[in-house]
């Protein structure tokens, strides 16, 4: 069971509320770095070890500057993932570029910046031999196909995702890297993704180190780092357990100890996101509509602009009543926001202590994937972000979106004059 609680009071989250007003994203920055000091410990036995945070996940400054004190690099896909992490001061192999699809640009931009540049496709290569780049540090997208059984509900099967290549076409990459005089070649994969259970985290784990062991036997080459992306999940629900992160630290370390004979300065690493912020993060919210027709229906002033996951993939999300954590939970509501769309739901038939008209709501485990995902979809703004940090100060981190942002690539006669009519300053 993993009881779900709330790191802040009542009172401080009522007063960030009347603050700033609501609906905000609130992460927890203690909860969050001592997060990582535990799994950087589990992995200990491997001196090399690195955590680079998925930056898709909580794409932040200011979080990625507060995980970056304890060395922890960027995993980015996209060009404003690396100008962030550029700004943060994060350079060099401190970021892997894990991209599909990549634009010319990025290419470059990543290059420009001393990353490790993951390809995802054989193609690739012909990219870097046409923009005459040449890494200094490479890596290479594994994806197995039905030779790994298992996959799950986000990512799929790995023959069905569109992601990494074969294995006959990471030997050729590994020719290529060869033949350019790159010596620090890795191999990386993500193969499933929010894994609760140890057998498939650690069986994926087992299958890359098989692959550096087939690369030096056919190639000759000794992987210097091997990838293992992310794929650590959070218990999301209250009746699911956390990952053992400990007995996962240890079951790599006897898997290494047993498969990787002579492989002992290559670096472990992790591209984790949801694992590493997903649980210190929470969207507040406020009631402001109650709906009787065949159901009852809470209507709170978030949706799926900010927070995304329950109507695109079913998500379940926890909801607490700020001040009635303790109450019998002898309602049962759905919990909507405003878009114009019927899966704009937080919670569907949950049962709920009594809500009323300004009740504050709490939906928990969206420190990852929440604002992150948002959209603008039928007009909606994205909202504000709060950081408080392990002093108890409390930040805000992102403003509001006004219509003006909205708005800003718009060039229309009178647009301007009438968004200023109903946006206060």
């Amino acid at each position: 069971m993993n009881k779900k609680t709330i790191p802040f009071s009542d009172e401080l989250i009522r007063d960030i509320a009347a603050k700033y007003g609501t609906p905000f994203h609130i992460y927890d920055e203690k909860g969050i770095l001592d997060n990582v000091k535990r799994l950087q410990k589990a992995f200990s036995w491997n001196p090399n070890f690195h955590e680079y945070f998925a930056v898709k996940a909580t794409p932040n400054p200011w979080i990625m500057k507060s995980l970056k004190t304890l060395n922890v690099g960027s995993d980015c896909s996209s060009m404003a993932e690396l100008v962030l992490s550029e700004t943060v001061g994060i350079r060099g192999e401190e970021i892997v570029f894990s991209s599909n699809d990549t634009p010319d640009e990025e290419f470059i931009k990543a290059n420009e910046l001393g990353a490790i540049i993951n390809l995802d496709d054989v193609s690739n290569l012909d990219d870097l031999d046409r923009l005459h780049i040449v890494p200094e540090k490479i890596c290479f997208r594994y994806n197995p196909g039905p030779e790994l059984a298992r996959g799950n509900a986000i990512i799929g099967k790995p023959e069905e995702a569109k992601y990494g290549m074969t294995k006959e076409q990471l030997m050729t990459c590994v020719d290529w890297a060869k033949k350019k005089g790159i010596s620090y070649i890795g191999i990386h994969t993500m193969v499933i993704s929010a894994e609760l259970e140890l057998p498939g985290l650690l069986g994926t784990i087992a299958m890359m180190f098989d692959l550096a062991n087939e690369i030096r036997n056919e190639k000759g080459v000794t992987v210097s780092f091997i990838d293992f992306g992310g794929g650590i999940g959070i218990p999301y629900r209250p009746e699911q357990n956390p990952v053992d992160i400990e007995g996962l630290g240890e079951g790599a370390r006897k898997l290494f100890e047993e498969k990787m004979k002579g492989f002992d300065h290559t670096r472990i690493c992790f591209e984790c996101g949801r694992a590493i912020t997903g649980p210190y993060g929470f969207l507040v919210t406020k009631a402001i509509h109650y709906k009787h027709i065949y159901r009852d229906y809470i209507g709170v002033d978030a949706c799926m602009a900010d927070l995304m996951r329950p109507g695109m993939y079913g998500a379940y999300h926890h909801v607490t009543v700020l001040g009635k954590a303790d109450a019998p939970k002898d309602h049962v509501y759905d919990v909507v926001g405003s878009l114009c769309e019927n899966c704009d739901k937080f919670a569907i038939q949950r049962p709920l202590p009594e809500i009323k008209t300004g009740d504050l709501i709490v939906i928990h485990d969206t420190g990852a994937h929440g604002h992150s995902m948002g959209y603008n979809y039928n007009g909606r703004l994205r909202h504000q972000e709060i950081l408080v940090h392990e002093n108890g100060s409390v930040q805000q981190i992102r403003r509001n979106e006004t219509l003006f942002d909205l708005f800003a690539t718009l060039d229309f006669p009178n647009l301007k004059e009438n968004t200023a009519k109903v946006t206060k300053e």
